[in-house]
């Protein structure tokens, strides 16, 4: 057996630390064992985003790849690394295969398809993209009931679109993506060639202004999820729910136009967001989480 299968944590270690600004906190309170499937989950995500928006070649092809390495996974005989990983946390927490595909899935619809006609459209797409992520956290936190998997689902749909929103810009000028549905588009007559411009127009404010209600007002239904899980997840939860909101803001400062440039917290107002939700959770009771 090669030496990348045999030491899968590591793998997933380091998937973690490039990329601790999506992951800033990395569930460090958590038992080690709940620590390394988290991470596990998180390098599948990470490794199928990649294919899907990175990849040279086929990438439906490769998909199709990843698919069939997930499904030795659940055999327990992946080839790839993360996938070892991965297999060890299907087994400890009992996860099932359906988020894992819909994440496929998604990264499927982005190799088919560029625009969205409507919200609801866009919200069928973030229930492959976004709420599997929400749900994989869930389960190896052992949650798997209707009422968190809610808040989740909205916490996780608030994010995506959010970012959606911050990279207006990138997505069209690096992917030909457009994720502002076509609908709203036409309700504020914001034309395809109102996007190529340097900066928003009136009309693309007012769009991006309503999108990004939107938004917060998903995040801040899903708040409540913070309340619901053990005191050692808490601090995690919330970094990503006032990571969304801080992000809202930053939109909101720049006046919606996220044309001229990528509105985003900074280090800074990260590091402000993380000691914020640190002093919030030390000074909250520990103890069972309810429910």
């Amino acid at each position: 057996m090669s030496r990348a299968v045999t030491d899968p944590r590591a793998s997933v270690r380091r998937i973690a630390r490039r990329h601790d600004e999506n992951f800033p906190v990395v569930f460090r309170l958590l038992p080690a064992d709940e620590r390394e499937d988290m991470r596990a989950v998180y390098a599948y995500c990470r490794g199928v985003d990649d294919l899907g928006d990175e990849a040279h070649g086929d990438r439906l092809a490769l998909l199709d790849d990843w698919q069939r390495d997930l499904e030795r996974a659940f055999d327990g005989t992946p080839e790839d690394p993360r996938m070892a990983a991965l297999a060890v946390a299907i087994r400890r927490r009992s996860l099932e295969p359906e988020p894992f595909l819909r994440l496929i899935e998604a990264n499927r619809m982005d190799q088919r398809r560029s625009r969205w006609d409507t919200y609801e459209e866009l919200l069928h797409y973030c229930e492959h993209s976004a709420t599997p992520v929400g749900r994989l956290v869930l389960a190896v936190l052992g949650y798997r009931d209707a009422r968190r998997i809610a808040l989740s689902d909205a916490t996780c749909i608030g994010l995506q679109l959010v970012n959606f929103w911050q990279d207006v810009r990138r997505d069209r000028d690096e992917r030909d993506r457009i994720y502002l549905p076509r609908e709203d588009m036409e309700r504020y007559r914001v034309g395809e060639d109102d996007l190529h411009r340097p900066a928003a127009s009136a009309p693309v404010r007012g769009l991006l202004a309503f999108e990004v209600a939107r938004a917060r007002a998903l995040l801040e239904q899903g708040a409540p999820l913070a309340r619901l899980v053990g005191w050692r997840a808490r601090l995690d939860i919330r970094m990503f729910t006032a990571g969304g909101l801080a992000l809202c803001d930053a939109i909101a400062r720049q006046g919606y136009d996220t044309l001229r440039g990528r509105p985003a917290p900074g280090r800074i107002g990260r590091a402000q967001i993380a000691a914020r939700e640190l002093a919030r959770t030390v000074w909250a009771r520990p103890g069972r989480a309810p429910g």
